[in-house]
């Protein structure tokens, strides 16, 4: 679905409520503020509901801003605001639950009509918040690497390469939307924003204020369960991301890598670094000519590419590495003809606390000494050890305080799932982001996953695969057979009779 699209399915939908408004409620006063009302209400609704199926997806986006404000802000003046950004990032699904939720609430609101000056405003001034977002975002695409938001002069042409959120977020994963295309189209909400501010006495209303109140009530009450019900007990229970229940990740994987390898490229870009010219070459002139261009002299600003027959994703990206042997086991695990099971953290919940220890180490001489050899009846080189001395010795030594929860799922149910398997010859893998080998050998240790396989991947690409950590995904033949919320992750033996068949 495109963005097009979704603007004539909302049109289409304002159409139909400002029938029944205005010829079967009577209500409306303005036929043009009743569309727009139903629109932008329809619009609100829909774009949060996205949001809601996958709070934590929000979260996450939220974290890209806030750390791409604390790059920019924190070597400016407004520097002072920087460690607000860290705090924020840390708190963000705190932030994103009242937001969606407030989102949804404001289209319901627009609806029917309630608070007309209130809802007025409110609209106004989240779209704002929202277009500040946006263009922000996009406006990044003009600073060049190495070169602050804030240092105008510094500004080049525009490159989305150049953006670290390159994704807006606003319809969460169910469509991508480049921050250009979403702040244009913020700004386009704003027009009715500004209507609604300026004539808001001309909005159509609903029902009566009490039934209003209790609806608006209800209806919140109902959206917070519905969001903590996709993040903290369940998983979204619509996958709109690409490791979806189902998907044949082996042969996406080989279509967008065959993609990838299909990709030519058409024009190149160099840059003189003496005297800094630009030219652009077609793909036949520079490589018949590149002599001409030596890197001592010359700088390769960018490649124009065809566009792949297919979009990369996370899949594309796929990497687990072993951490005792160092080597990706993705190859492995989507050729695998029976079942598997990964237990997936895209981070380990623990406090680490460091603690010195001083132990006694003893000091040895170490000489060599001629004895005779019966056996051989000659004399042999020997090594003799002595003590010399016993000193006290002082190390760094780490302890990991885990989050109760967290390791209670790992200690319990996950490694009660990786034993009643590996009795079956059902492989368990588990997969960590962020983390230091020896802090991912030492959980599984102390939380019993004997003869686990131990991997690292970026934590990035864990929360796409799965919204739950831990969280556990079947495998068989490359395809995603199930997944699990650790909260509702079932035994093995219900697993084996209702999914391994």
């Amino acid at each position: 679905m495109t963005l097009s699209t979704l603007i004539i399915m909302f049109a289409c939908i304002a159409v139909v409520l400002t029938v029944v408004i205005g010829f079967l409620f009577k209500s409306h006063k303005s036929w043009p503020m009743t569309f727009l009302q139903n629109f932008c209400g329809a619009w609100f609704i829909f774009s949060g509901w996205v949001k809601a199926i996958d709070p934590l997806g929000t979260a996450y986006k939220m974290e890209d801003y806030f750390a791409e404000f604390y790059s920019t802000l924190e070597p400016t003046w407004f520097g002072f605001l920087a460690p607000l950004f860290p705090w924020l990032a840390e708190h963000a699904i705190w932030i994103s639950v009242p937001m969606i939720i407030f989102e949804i609430i404001l289209g319901f609101m627009l609806i029917l009509g309630h608070s007309p000056k209130v809802t007025s405003w409110a609209f106004w001034i989240l779209l704002a918040f929202f277009t500040v977002l946006t263009g922000f975002t996009y406006l990044t695409g003009y600073v060049p690497s190495g070169s602050n938001f804030f240092e105008f002069g510094s500004w080049g042409e525009y490159d989305k390469n150049n953006m670290k959120v390159t994704d807006c977020g606003c319809f969460g994963d169910f469509l991508k939307l480049e921050p250009k295309v979403s702040f244009f189209k913020d700004l386009f909400l704003m027009i009715p924003a500004f209507y609604f501010v300026f004539r808001h006495k001309s909005m159509h209303q609903l029902f009566t204020p009490k039934i209003r109140n209790l609806a608006l009530g209800l209806g919140s009450v109902a959206l917070l369960f519905y969001c903590f019900k996709n993040y903290v007990w369940d998983l979204p229970h619509t996958d709109f991301r690409p490791f979806n229940i189902g998907k044949d990740v082996k042969a996406q994987k080989i279509a967008e890598e065959d993609a990838m390898a299909d990709v030519k490229i058409l024009t190149w870009i160099v840059q003189n670094k003496a005297s800094k010219e630009v030219i652009e070459l077609a793909d036949a002139d520079y490589m018949k000519n590149y002599m001409n261009y030596p890197k001592a002299e010359w700088e390769i600003l960018d490649q124009i590419k065809t566009k792949p027959s297919i979009e990369s994703s996370k899949i594309s990206e796929m990497e687990f590495v072993d951490i005792n042997d160092g080597y990706d086991i993705v190859p492995e695990l989507l050729e695998e003809d029976n079942y598997s099971f990964t237990f997936i953290s895209s981070a380990l919940e623990a406090e680490v606390v460091s603690e010195k220890v001083t132990f006694k180490d003893s000091i040895y001489l170490v000489d060599t000494v001629m004895i005779f050899d019966p056996e051989k009846k000659k004399e042999i080189k020997d090594i003799v050890r002595s003590l010399d001395n016993v000193v006290n010795k002082t190390e760094t030594r780490y302890k990991y305080n885990w989050d109760k929860d967290f390791f209670h799922n790992y200690s319990t149910k996950v490694a009660s799932l990786a034993k009643d398997a590996a009795k079956d010859g059902i492989k368990s893998r588990m997969i960590v982001g962020a983390a230091e080998p020896e802090t991912i050998r030492t959980l599984a240790a102390e939380a019993g996953l004997e003869g686990v396989q131990l991997c690292t991947a970026d934590d990035l690409l864990l929360k796409t695969i799965i919204r739950s950590n831990p969280g556990v995904v079947l495998w068989r033949n490359g395809k995603i057979i199930k997944k699990w919320h650790i909260k509702k992750l079932p035994d093995y033996q219900d697993i084996k009779s209702n999914y391994m068949r």
